[in-house]
Formats: structure tokens, C-alpha cells, sequence
């Protein structure tokens, strides 16, 4: 198969942990120079330590991506450092989680700003790049399958997710005609840090919801990214690819 993504520059939000962490290490093998931008720096210089180690190119850029003057100096060094941007995976996002009658303002924005505003944010900086750059990009946003059919206690993260796919959309009719692919991935529920902490029951209430009574791996969402960013998925543009083991049929 080769290197699909040989010597593209990604751009990755939340990519020192979770999702984001597995994609950069995909994209990695597959020839593409790594941008890690988080806000956990010592998580994120781990991964660009892990890449370089293995003979990748990789770097990592404190950012938080709710704020515009934060996201803008992001993109400004990457076109710096790296003479453009190919792909944006907009990964960042947190949750904050409290039924609607108990959700305060405070929790409510604050994964608004991180989940919909910052993917916002950083998809028009880099949309603003790849049309300057006149050689067409990728992007690529993470929904949840939450953000197709909601989640009880999750107004504020399905509000966000659902944001997302409706970004997406229209970002990819917007964005087509510069040759700039828009897609999105709506994983399911899958072993990140996110679940460390919940109660085992949980855990196996969640298997029994997914068709193939397992939980996903950061791979699966990894290798999604991977078809959608490479010219394997050239013609997909403005869809929403659900990885999420048959929860969402």
C-alpha cells in the first residue's frame, strides 16, 4: 500500500491523547509530518518524542482552540515552519456532562467553545491556508454518534457534536470548488482515557448497545481518518462516516 499521506503536513488538535494521539501516530507511518496542537504539553511532546523516535517528523504547538488569536499564531507557524497545511484533523474537545435541569451556563460553554467553537476556529484558519496555498487540503472534524441520536445528561456535547455535522456539510459545499475535501467521523464508544473512570457496569451497558458487543479502538478512528485524508477517500466530500460498531443503524 505504501505511504498514503508521503510527506503531507497534518495538523492535529487534540492530538496528544486519545483519538488524536492514535491518528498521529498513523499518519506518521504513512509518511505525513506531524503537528501536535493541545494544551496538555507535556502529553503532546510525548507523542512528537515518539514519532521523531521512530524516524517521523513531528512538533507540537501549545494552543487552546476556543481563542482566535491563539488558533491564528497556530496556523502562522505552521505555514512558518512547515510551508503549508494539507490536513486538518479537528479532534480537540472535552466533556462536561449534567442533565438539562442541572447543566449550569458555565458547563454548557465551556464545551461549546471547545467542541463547536474551536473546531470552527481552526477549520477557518485552515480553510483560509489551503485556499491561499492553491493546491486543495483535507478536512476533518470529529463528531460522536451522540450528535446523530443524543445522549442522555449531554445537551452541551450532543449540541456540539450535532454542530459538527452540520459544519461539515456545509464547509464541504463552501470549500469544493478550492478542492478542499470537508468530511467528518462520529466514533462511538471507544477505549480513550474518557472511560478510565466509569463504573464497570457502564462500560458493559455501552457494549451491549454496540451490534458487535465490544468497544471500539483509537485505531479503528485512526484508520478512518487515514481513508478520508488520503486519495483513497478523493471523491467522499461532505459525509459523515459513523465508526462506531453498528450503534447507529
Amino acid at each position: 500500500m505504501g505511504k498514503l499521506l508521503k510527506d503531507k503536513v497534518a495538523v492535529i488538535t487534540g492530538g496528544a491523547n486519545g483519538l488524536g494521539k492514535a491518528t498521529a501516530l498513523v499518519f506518521s507511518e504513512h509518511g505525513a509530518k506531524i503537528v501536535i496542537v493541545d494544551v496538555n504539553r507535556e502529553a503532546g511532546e510525548q507523542v512528537v518524542a515518539e514519532i521523531t523516535k521512530e524516524g517521523g517528523v513531528a512538533s507540537f504547538i501549545n494552543t487552546n482552540v476556543s481563542n482566535s488569536n491563539d488558533v491564528n499564531k497556530m496556523v502562522d507557524r505552521v505555514i512558518a515552519d512547515y510551508g503549508g497545511i494539507d490536513i486538518l484533523i479537528n479532534n480537540a474537545g472535552i466533556l462536561a456532562d449534567a442533565r438539562l435541569v442541572k447543566m449550569t451556563e458555565e458547563t454548557w460553554d465551556r464545551v461549546i467553545d471547545i467542541n463547536l467553537k474551536g473546531i470552527f476556529l481552526c477549520g477557518q484558519a485552515a480553510a483560509k491556508a489551503m485556499i491561499e496555498q492553491d493546491k486543495g487540503g483535507v478536512i476533518l472534524n470529529t463528531s460522536s454518534v451522540v450528535g446523530i441520536y443524543g445522549n442522555f445528561g449531554q445537551s452541551n456535547y450532543v449540541a456540539a457534536k450535532a454542530g459538527v455535522i452540520g459544519m461539515t456539510k456545509t464547509w464541504a459545499r463552501e470549500l469544493g470548488k478550492y478542492n478542499i475535501r470537508v468530511n467528518a467521523v462520529a466514533p462511538g464508544f471507544m477505549k480513550t482515557e474518557i472511560i478510565k473512570d466509569m463504573p464497570e457496569k457502564i462500560i458493559n451497558y455501552m457494549k451491549e448497545k454496540v451490534y458487535l458487543k465490544r468497544m471500539g479502538e483509537p485505531e479503528d478512528i485512526a484508520n478512518a481518518f487515514l481513508y478520508l485524508a488520503s486519495d483513497m477517500g478523493k471523491y467522499v466530500n461532505g459525509t459523515v462516516l459513523s465508526v462506531d460498531g453498528g450503534v447507529v443503524v
